[in-house]
């Protein structure tokens, strides 16, 4: 498996691999796909990243920039991060999130948040901080992994895609 930088090309897959890995979730609202397409254009799709084996796409993860306070800085959003479903549990997600957090730690990316299950991204070194939060978010869920040593506090936003149209 090479994990590397999504190409032009790969939007249309990309799109079908996130919409199929989120239907039918509890936690979903099955809108990651237009979230991604709405994050590239915006230009705010800082890191995609695609595993591939054989020529053929396996998984996607995005990174997009965060604000915190409503300042712009150097945090990043980790998601979605989807992986075709006969292809899950195979360590494909996981390898793109590490690769993921290996290259904002070379742009020298202050940290990253994210939604997501606390039992998961442990292994990851992310965890939960009171003094950082995103409202609305269930407890427990918003987690942060800091990159450089700083750790913000307040209130941070993911980009407006989120948001939906």
């Amino acid at each position: 498996m090479q994990i590397r930088l999504e190409r032009p090309e790969d939007a249309t897959t990309i799109h079908a691999l996130t919409d199929t890995a989120f239907k039918g979730m509890p936690f979903s609202d099955e809108t990651e796909a237009e979230v991604i397409d709405a994050l590239r254009a915006a230009g705010a799709l800082t890191l995609s990243l695609v595993a591939t084996e054989g020529g053929e796409i396996l998984g996607h993860v995005a990174f997009s920039p965060v604000t915190i306070n409503g300042e712009a800085g150097d945090w990043y959003g980790l998601g979605p991060v989807s992986v075709w479903p006969d292809h899950q549990r195979r360590g494909i997600g996981q390898a793109l999130i590490r690769e993921g957090l290996r290259q904002l730690q070379l742009m020298s990316a202050g940290g990253c948040v994210l939604l997501g299950a606390p039992a998961y991204y442990r292994r990851f070194g992310f965890e939960s901080d009171p003094h950082l939060y995103n409202v609305g978010a269930p407890p427990g869920a918003f987690q942060r992994l800091t990159l450089n040593g700083s750790r913000p506090s307040g209130e941070v936003s993911f980009h407006r895609a989120f948001d939906g149209p």
